[in-house]
């Protein structure tokens, strides 16, 4: 049986990523460190690493409630700590009497200084305070560019991971059953909203997996995905069980709060 029929079609180019990963343990007995990963892709690569065979795996974002985390794949012999990970955490300093920054902001003038969204971790923030992790090798780079959010000019302060804004979401998890594993019907069960008004959310670009705008009410999901939809909310696949004798699906899910 093919790794590929475990998962999404447009997943392959991923798998095999991941596959090297693993391929490049094996053969040369060292460490890989990856970029951070998205919650989905996470699940991907503890499905294909495990933790039973010679070589491992270990995620960490910066912080243990992190989102986005970086993966280290390694031979048994290692042992990981933290800066392993080689993740930087800034914070942004801004005049906050007179300016406000949001989450989107802060993200949109990380990606105009011309790094792909893999290289940044979470963005945290806490009332007028804001931080952000980075992969370590660029850190040098987001400090000689990132200078501005919005119309704000900033100043960048780093800080030991020590110090990252502690994050208040917390989940609670909730057990349904579902006729269908299709994103519709199981935001539509998530939220007791009709079939029709999910179908709507989701066509007019208001529903993301795994950080993703998803246009199609029929999009498949799996276990780990992330989803997060408009006047809803977010949560998270988090078990898939065997169908029942009426052919519905027992799921889990998470909720954020």
């Amino acid at each position: 049986m093919s790794i590929y029929q475990h998962f999404r079609p447009e997943e392959k180019e991923f798998i095999d990523q991941v596959m090297s990963w693993k391929n490049y343990v094996e053969m040369n007995y060292s460490p890989k460190l990856t970029d951070f990963l998205d919650p989905r892709e996470q699940f991907i690569v503890q499905s294909i690493i495990g933790q039973n065979g010679e070589v491992k795996y270990q995620l960490f974002g910066g912080a243990n409630s992190a989102e986005r985390k970086r993966a280290l794949i390694y031979p048994d012999y290692f042992q990981p700590e933290d800066d392993d990970f080689e993740i930087q955490l800034f914070e942004i300093k801004y005049p906050v009497k007179f300016v406000n920054l949001s989450h989107p902001q802060v993200l949109g003038s990380l990606m105009g200084i011309g790094l792909k969204r893999e290289k940044y971790g979470d963005i945290l923030i806490d009332g007028e305070r804001i931080q952000f992790f980075v992969a370590k090798e660029i850190a040098d780079y987001i400090r000689i560019h990132f200078h501005q959010v919005g119309k704000a000019t900033v100043k960048l302060e780093d800080l030991p991971l020590s110090e990252a804004i502690k994050a208040n979401e917390q989940t609670e998890e909730k057990e349904f059953t579902v006729s269908s594993l299709r994103l519709d019907a199981v935001l539509s069960t998530a939220s007791r909203l009709s079939r029709e008004k999910t179908q709507k959310l989701i066509e007019n670009g208001l529903v993301k997996v795994n950080f993703r705008i998803v246009e199609s009410p029929s999009y498949l999901l799996d276990e780990g995905d992330l989803i997060s939809a408009k006047r809803i909310g977010r949560m998270k696949l988090t078990f898939i069980g065997e169908q029942t004798r009426k052919n519905k699906w027992r799921i889990r899910l998470g909720y954020f709060k």
